[in-house]
């Protein structure tokens, strides 16, 4: 008989679902709202209610299903979470008391680690023990797998790629307080800073960038068209992310590197540029470590977090 599992990705607005075999089969996916009045309290009973809502729907019996994973967006150590602002919460325990309201097994973890998870499993790093992934957003968010289990570090803190500091002379700080960190120069965001920044110094350079909103998705446009602007800006963005995966790649020697988020619709010229970066910087023995994108998209924590169970 058939042995199940559920991946839950708990996001500040939405929280995504999904309903898997052992072998990593996904059976349904689906949402529902997360509900983080009053301290964020209805967020795990609807979890709960949610999970047997679909086992009643699949007619699963309790004895099937092997558990239940948990993607959190905050630091998560040994199952407790200290603080999740966007659920506002302060500290809980997850597996405890989503595992009390559910009879059964509840293993949670950061949501960063949780995707790398996922696409360590059935994404870009599939076949891989040991990935590094790298999430290009509003933010740098990211993952470290190491022979096949999350590096959550002793303050849920391992994977935090965005706050590498790669930059000196960023004096305006970086949401976590620091200056100079990865994020403010590789995320969407950072790289609007940087096309700013040309722009500024630059004024009479021809660009399409001055006719059109700047986002990264324009930057790359103009970049894939020879824009000289456009190369500069990713040539910059480039660099500081190859130096920043280089840094991490020294010390966790991974056997592929991950990319995904918003900027990794670029496509392969995104991971051939800031390949050329990564190579010219990294340890002679990870050099030649692949860099390739991310395949699972936003059902990445949805199955991560099934593999966390699993």
């Amino acid at each position: 008989m058939s042995k199940y599992c559920f991946g839950i990705d708990v996001g500040g607005t939405t929280v995504k679902c999904g309903l898997f075999e052992e072998n990593g089969s996904l059976i349904d996916k689906w949402e529902i709202q997360t509900r983080t009045e009053n301290g964020g309290e209805n967020v795990l009973p609807d979890i709960a209610a949610t999970v047997m809502s679909k086992m009643a729907v699949k007619k699963i019996a309790r004895e099937d299903v092997i558990g239940v994973g948990v993607g959190i967006p905050g630091p998560v150590m040994r199952g407790v979470v200290p603080v999740a602002v966007n659920l506002h919460w302060g500290e809980k325990n997850v597996e405890y008391e989503l595992g009390n309201l559910l009879d059964m097994k509840v293993r949670a973890g950061n949501d960063a680690n949780v995707a790398a998870l996922g696409e360590q499993w059935k994404g870009g790093g599939e076949g891989k023990d040991s990935v590094i992934m790298v999430t290009l957003g509003t933010g740098v968010g990211g993952g470290i797998i190491v022979d096949g289990k999350i590096v959550e570090g002793a303050h849920g803190a391992g994977g935090e790629i965005g706050h590498i500091h790669v930059e000196d002379s960023i004096t305006d700080p970086c949401g976590c307080g620091n200056c100079g960190c990865l994020e403010q120069v590789a995320s969407a965001t950072g790289i609007v800073r940087l096309a700013k920044e040309e722009l500024a110094k630059n004024p009479v350079l021809p660009t399409a960038l001055r006719d059109s909103e700047i986002t990264s998705k324009a930057v790359f446009d103009a970049y894939k068209e020879g824009d000289a602007m456009a190369t500069t800006i990713v040539n910059r963005f480039a660099k500081y992310l190859g130096t920043g995966i280089a840094t991490i790649a020294a010390v966790t020697d991974p056997e592929v590197i991950v990319i995904g988020g918003g900027v990794s619709k670029a496509g392969e010229c995104l991971t051939d540029i800031v390949g050329n970066y990564f190579r010219a910087r990294a340890f002679s023995a990870c050099r030649h470590t692949m860099i390739v994108l991310a395949k699972l998209g936003n059902d990445a924590g949805i199955y991560g977090a099934a593999r966390l169970v699993l």
